[in-house]
């Protein structure tokens, strides 16, 4: 039998420094945004910067189907909570769109100007403020540390109205990060700024899930061994809890790689979200 034991954990969430070629990412991301966003502003079907709270960063994209949209999606992005905005996602709306439904993009306030319960609130008050201009169900998707604010709305404490928790159907977090605990003695907290006691507060994996809600954990299978466990970790907790939950690594993708699918509404990863 053998033991496994982690002694570096800045190495272990560190993804461009493990992926080939990782330093072209985010940057990778930027010119088909641009482009997603350019062909949807011609098409009279993008609605951006729409206002959602009194912080600078407090901005959505709003992408529409061609016709009625049968609701909405939202997804947040990610950055461990530091880094990006909506402005590098926007072509990962393309799948859900096609596929109609109404897409929203948002920005939130970065750490260390903003504390992870913080950017919690402020992506509730997104998921809101977006759910109140597209009717019908709402459907969550977030990456990385998005999938940890994604999880968070269907979590107890979630900062979102009963009545926006309700049209809630499904909810997917990829390569989410779900037990913040591991993160307090990285680097990667210099600007969160964790306490112990925090990472406990805000991590979906210690607390219980809202009554009849559905989670769908993704992860890439060819990502670090932390995100495939805290994959598998969060849809393994809540099932116990009574939550409707699903986890799954897909094949020959990494952490930057892994949201593609979003782009393609054929792929099993945007017919998850939906469903």
């Amino acid at each position: 039998m053998l033991f496994h034991r982690i002694e570096d954990w800045n190495n272990a969430y560190a993804n461009g420094a493990n992926i080939a070629q990782g330093e072209t990412w985010p940057a990778a991301w930027e010119e088909p945004a641009r482009a997603y966003r350019e062909e949807m502003q011609t098409l009279g079907r993008a609605q951006l910067d729409l206002v959602y709270g009194d912080k600078p960063r407090n901005r959505f994209d709003l992408f529409l189907p061609a016709d009625s949209p049968q609701g909405l999606v939202v997804f947040i992005h990610g950055g461990y909570w530091q880094a990006l905005d909506k402005s590098y996602w926007s072509h990962l709306a393309r799948g859900s769109v096609e596929s109609g439904f109404a897409v929203a993009v948002p920005s939130y306030t970065l750490c260390p100007e903003a504390r992870i319960g913080d950017i919690v609130r402020e992506a509730g008050q997104a998921i809101a403020d977006a759910a109140g201009e597209i009717d019908g169900p709402l459907h969550l998707a977030g990456h990385s540390a998005g999938g940890h604010l994604v999880s968070r709305m269907i979590a107890e404490g979630s900062p979102l109205a009963q009545a926006v928790q309700e049209r809630i159907r499904t909810v997917v977090s990829i390569s989410g990060v779900h037990d913040l605990r591991p993160l307090v003695e990285t680097t990667i907290n210099a600007k969160l700024g964790l306490t112990a006691q925090e990472a406990m507060a805000e991590s979906p994996a210690l607390m219980r899930p809202l009554p009849q809600k559905r989670l769908f954990c993704w992860v890439g299978g060819n990502e670090r061994a932390e995100f495939i466990r805290q994959n598998a970790l969060l849809a393994n907790i809540w099932l116990g809890l009574g939550a409707e939950t699903g986890a799954y690594a897909e094949p020959d993708r990494h952490h930057f790689s892994v949201i593609d699918g979003l782009m393609d509404p054929h792929h099993p990863l945007v017919k998850t979200l939906l469903s």
